[in-house]
């Protein structure tokens, strides 16, 4: 049989050691997907819910598998679907390759159905690689490269094909005028080093240093031996990005947790105090969490020195890798023998998860969202990975969950997008079978996501080593993030009409497509559903209904964030007299003694 091009793209995809597409069908892909009937399903069409939702499933599989996902979708609409998430993986550097039909040639210009101008819509989020195949002997060189560009590159590119070209016999690329060859698939990275110079100036300054901070994020995650050695020679304590949350176990007592509006109070010290700083695989934004300018001196250690030095004024800039740039600068570190700035760093951490248990013991109505992933905290796996959505549960995410050795958790950086949550569990399952998967979603993303892909979980669990992927829904009928920023940002109240959601039982449809689930009222029988989900046979929803009121307080709320929620409250908010009570006992629980 003669193979044409949509056989010969599945058959490159296989060399490239491909082993699903996330997809969603279309007539501008039919000649794709017919290719995959007759490559027996390899690699494997994932049918998820809706084109985002396969992006989002992309970049999900390739956060944790380490390599490049692969997501596909028709043209017209569907291509429009895939942006969200390809924008999630070009802001959170992530490296995925997005497949999208296009009309025939012979009806392009012609206003024909569902033709887009693809380029000029895709060529901002694929700025790195887009281009459209129109021939068969492009098609070599445009897959390869658009696959070694997104690992390169560590970002989306995108390759279009006509639907007409999708059925034309492939033929491969002559050595001729204007024919561009490939290379057989494969792709092997060096590790950059910065010049030893620049590497002793950076050790000069951290030795200079009587009080040193180091600010980790997701680039440091190949990192963490160097940067567990380099904290013990400082006396340093570890804040760490959003996205770095799993590069180092919370349970070392230096390390302060998260940083910035979700983060916690230890790292805001940490951070405040500190006369020395060193950033390391970190583009955190934020620059108000940083220390004052002038107050610290700073370096940074970073692959890309397209982000480099531009959050803080650091002295020493190393664009390196930041495993061999740390193991460099590791034996000029010397060893601080005064002690008193790690003691006060562990002190205030250790302070800090005692206030934590305590906060999540608060009462509320009808539980206290913190309990919830309080409790997760206790019983998880510790080979588990964990995905948070957008809004409020990502606090609880920050703040609440320890990570442990081998933990592995994302979200939704720099976008901040509401509803990825479950679909990167999806993508999470597909890259690791053989382990759980746990999604924290507010009831927002899940109506607006999670629910449809719940039987994209359904269809494919029987494939998963492990068949646990726990979906745990924070029920509480609010759209609670910006409920709490419309008080905390604009002074403004509650506003029902646009905050309020309907109200449906998530454990029920979970029930009705055949998963497990439990609907929880009561704070005592959290634990108890979360160690029924972690022991099932089978995909699990944990429906917990919380309290929208509990604040989530910033780790230094800001005199104008007091003031505009406090306006909110005088203006009629239908909630104020619950937000005053849970807020007064939340906060006071950092003041009371601690528990021994």
């Amino acid at each position: 049989m003669t193979e044409n091009v949509g056989d010969f793209l599945l058959r490159r995809l296989r060399e490239w050691g491909v082993g699903q597409v996330f997809a969603y069908p279309g007539d501008g892909i039919n000649g794709l997907t017919a290719s995959f009937e007759r490559a027996g399903n390899e690699p494997a069409f994932i049918q998820a819910r809706h084109e985002e939702m396969a992006a989002f499933e992309a970049v999900g599989y390739a956060k944790f598998s380490g390599t490049f996902g692969v997501c596909m979708a028709t043209s017209g609409p569907g291509a429009v679907h895939l942006l969200n998430g390809l924008y999630d993986a070009k802001l959170d550097h992530v490296p995925v390759v997005a497949i999208i039909g296009q009309t025939a040639r012979t009806a392009m210009g012609g206003s024909y159905q569902q033709e887009l101008d693809l380029r000029t819509l895709f060529k901002d989020v694929a700025a790195e690689y887009l281009v459209e195949v129109n021939v068969p002997e492009q098609l070599p060189n445009a897959l390869d490269r658009a696959i070694r560009v997104a690992l390169a590159e560590r970002a989306p590119t995108a390759l279009i094909i006509p639907a007409d070209v999708q059925e034309l016999d492939y033929s491969a690329p002559k050595h001729a005028f204007k024919h561009v060859p490939s290379s057989p698939p494969g792709l092997s990275f060096g590790a950059p080093i910065p010049p030893g110079d620049d590497i002793a100036r950076a050790a000069d300054i951290l030795n200079a240093g009587g009080k040193v901070a180091v600010l980790a994020g997701q680039g440091a995650r190949g990192a963490a031996p160097q940067l567990r050695e380099l904290a013990e020679l400082t006396g340093a304590g570890v804040a760490k990005a959003l996205l770095g949350k799993d590069v180092l176990p919370d349970d070392l007592p230096y390390v302060t947790g998260a940083i910035g509006l979700l983060g916690t109070r230890p790292s805001y010290e940490l951070m405040r105090d500190c006369d020395t700083l060193l950033i390391v695989g970190s583009n955190f934004p934020y620059s108000q969490f940083l220390p004052d300018f002038g107050q610290a001196r700073a370096v940074q250690i970073d692959l890309d020195g397209k982000y480099i030095g531009m959050r803080y004024p650091t002295e020493v800039n190393l664009v390196g890798d930041a495993a061999e740039t740390l193991t460099r600068l590791i034996p000029l570190v010397r060893r601080k023998e005064d002690r008193s700035w790690r003691r006060t760093i562990e002190s205030n951490t250790a302070s800090w998860w005692d206030t934590m248990d305590m906060q999540a013991m608060v009462a509320a109505e009808p539980t206290n969202p913190m309990r919830i992933v309080w409790e997760l905290s206790l019983r998880i796996p510790e080979n588990a990975i964990v995905t948070s959505d957008s809004g409020s549960a990502a606090n609880w995410y920050a703040r609440h969950l320890k990570m442990r050795e081998g933990m592995r958790g994302s979200l939704s950086g720099t976008l901040a997008t509401m509803g990825p949550g479950v679909p990167y569990a999806i993508g999470a399952k597909f890259a690791h079978p053989d382990r759980p998967a746990i999604a924290l979603v507010g009831d927002g993303a899940m109506q607006m996501n999670g629910l449809a892909e719940l039987l994209t979980i359904r269809r494919y669990h029987r494939q998963w080593e492990d068949p646990r992927c726990i979906v745990c829904v924070l029920h509480n009928n609010d759209l609670n993030q910006v409920t709490w920023e419309l008080r905390a940002m604009g002074g403004a109240p509650k506003f029902e009409e646009s905050q309020a959601l309907p109200d449906i039982s998530y454990a029920a449809f979970a029930e009705q497509i055949g998963l497990g689930s439990a609907e929880v009222r009561e704070p005592d029988q959290i634990g108890p559903a979360w160690e029924r989900a972690l022991a099932a046979d089978r995909p699990f929803v944990l429906d917990i209904h919380c309290d929208p009121d509990i604040p989530p307080i910033p780790p230094h709320a800001t005199l104008e964030q007091i003031t505009s929620t406090t306006e909110a409250m005088l203006r009629g908010d239908p909630d104020a007299w619950d937000m005053a009570i849970r807020g007064l006992e939340t906060k006071l629980q950092e003041v009371l003694p601690k528990r021994t």
